[in-house]
């Protein structure tokens, strides 16, 4: 089993998100596990304050090492010392699908969301294993990268999917994306679905998905093709 921990100031935001789908499949199955830690439950001010004025001046409030500290010190106790911190963060490396095989080596990972202009640079550089992002763009928080991560990891696991094929066979695998995929009717709109994938012939099929697998992946995300 892997033990995910996500440690936000809005855990309610991850109420009905893990009920539906693969992710659900996998809780019911005893393969994940979820645990959602409040940050303010970890305050030692009377109004659970976790963040305060940046030093230097400038806009912006940041959230502080001790809360956090404590979160995840409250977290490595309930599943272990070996455990992974994860800061999500637009300034961590970019979230790739060759990457994943990686995560889930590990039996405990922690999430840790950030909000307003980030978290202490202290904790980062004592307490943070890996800072990781989903895009080179701005969000409010740390926590749809979270969910993001933990969709794509539990994917990852053996037992998660009913058809291994899937996995080898998806977008991303080999370094490219999926060809072009039909189902019925047969017509629709004047397009027809490409005889060959109603031949029956398996070796020209195959033939005919990889040739235009690697069309897709040309046309429309040719950076991918230059990965190891």
């Amino acid at each position: 089993m892997i033990y995910f921990t996500v440690i936000s100031i809005f855990p309610n935001l991850f109420k009905n998100i893990f009920k539906y789908g693969i992710i659900s499949q996998a809780i019911k199955k005893k393969i994940i596990q979820i645990n959602i830690l409040n940050l303010r439950d970890y305050s030692n001010n009377k109004r659970k304050k976790i963040d305060d004025k940046v030093y230097g001046g400038g806009s912006g409030m940041l959230i502080m090492f001790l809360p956090l500290f404590l979160a995840v010190k409250t977290a490595k106790k309930k599943y272990g010392k070996k455990s992974i911190v994860i800061y999500l963060s637009p300034q961590g490396k970019l979230l790739n699908q060759n990457y994943l095989k990686n995560f889930i080596k590990n039996k405990h990972i922690i999430f840790i969301c950030g909000r307003y202009k980030g978290i202490d640079e202290r904790f980062i550089k004592t307490q943070v294993d890996e800072e990781w992002s989903i895009g080179n763009y701005i969000l409010s928080g740390g926590e749809i990268p979270a969910i993001v991560f933990i969709d794509v990891i539990t994917r990852m696991i053996p037992g998660v999917l009913n058809n291994k094929k899937s996995l080898i066979e998806e977008s991303f695998s080999n370094n490219l994306l999926d060809c072009p995929n039909y189902t019925k009717p047969k017509k629709i709109l004047n397009y027809s679905v490409p005889k060959v994938l109603l031949s029956g012939n398996h070796k020209k099929i195959k033939e005919w998905r990889i040739k235009h697998a690697l069309k897709n992946t040309i046309l429309k995300k040719p950076n991918i093709l230059k990965r190891k």
